[in-house]
């Protein structure tokens, strides 16, 4: 199928509209993009959005064509293509709301490790947390391990007070945040405490196999090279992988590239491992959060 058919509109011409800055070459099915690195990623990200909504349904529109590239389309379509993926507490609907989001929770059918790169606010962790869960209560794994790189504390957690779980709290706290939404607290308590839910430090992780486990690793980007490949090479028989971060908030040394950038290239080609992007179209928090990305994007690009 040609997605850039002219028979019913000129999509060629909605898309150029929308990335004026980015020089696009039409040739047949197949774009080419000149621009710079962040714009082209965005306009992949859009027409895999718009591709994604032409295979689901044929009543696609101009408006809402023009919408997706924009960025403004999931307002548009989401009663139509919000995915309830699990019912949480008190059997709340624990939905994928956007196109992205979709994706995420569709590329697990077919693969075994997905990234979600994009900033804050986009329901990447959020995301995560509800296929892991459904992944648990579907008996398709046995435990869920949730793992961050502790690195205001450089890893070394030693002098901090408390037990593990105290100790590594404040860096997991999305997580419990999206885990309490979907899992009773009494549940979770005993998930914790029989360790089908683990929490540890990405530090611990080295040395392990991890089998029959749906393995989310947050902030990503704080993480080395080092760090990453250990990490990558953990995963054992049945088991899933999750990478989260955004690239636009790395915490490292000056100097130190972020091994989720590293990966983004390295393994981007390769079979069984999917890479998402969420930019600001994804964001569900307050409206201002999206405006608030915007302005500092502004500002990046003057700098």
């Amino acid at each position: 199928m040609d997605f850039f058919d002219k028979k019913k509109y000129d999509i060629t011409k909605l898309i150029k509209e929308n990335f004026p800055k980015v020089k696009i070459i039409f040739k047949g099915d197949r774009i080419i993009a000149n621009g710079e690195d962040s714009l082209i990623i965005l306009l992949k990200n859009r027409l895999d959005s718009l591709i994604f909504l032409i295979k689901e349904n044929d009543n696609i529109n101009e408006k809402i064509i023009n919408s997706i590239m924009s960025g403004n389309g999931d307002k548009l379509i989401a009663s139509i293509y919000e995915k309830v993926i699990l019912y949480g507490v008190k059997k709340k609907k624990i939905k994928a709301h956007t196109v992205n989001q979709i994706k995420i929770v569709n590329a697990f059918e077919n693969n075994d490790m997905v990234f979600a790169i994009g900033p804050a606010g986009t329901g990447k962790t959020y995301t995560g947390i509800a296929v892991a869960v459904k992944a648990l209560k579907d008996k398709l794994v046995n435990k869920i391990i949730l793992t961050s790189p502790a690195i205001e504390a450089g890893e070394s957690l030693g002098y901090l007070p408390g037990d593990m779980k105290d100790k590594l709290d404040p860096y997991m706290q999305p997580l419990y945040d999206a885990l309490r939404e979907m899992i009773t607290i009494e549940k979770l308590n005993d998930y914790i405490n029989r360790e089908i839910i683990e929490i540890a430090p990405l530090a611990f992780m080295r040395g392990r196999t991890l089998d029959n486990a749906f393995v989310i690793l947050d902030e990503g980007q704080n993480t080395t090279h080092n760090q990453m490949k250990m990490f990558l090479t953990r995963m054992g028989n049945n088991a899933k992988f999750m990478i989260n971060g955004d690239p636009g908030q790395i915490d490292l040394p000056y100097g130190t590239r972020s091994g989720l950038k590293e990966a983004n290239d390295i393994l981007k080609d390769i079979d069984g491992i999917k890479i998402i992007y969420l930019d600001d179209s994804d964001v569900i928090r307050h409206r201002v959060v999206k405006k608030i990305i915007n302005a500092y994007k502004d500002r990046k690009h003057l700098n």
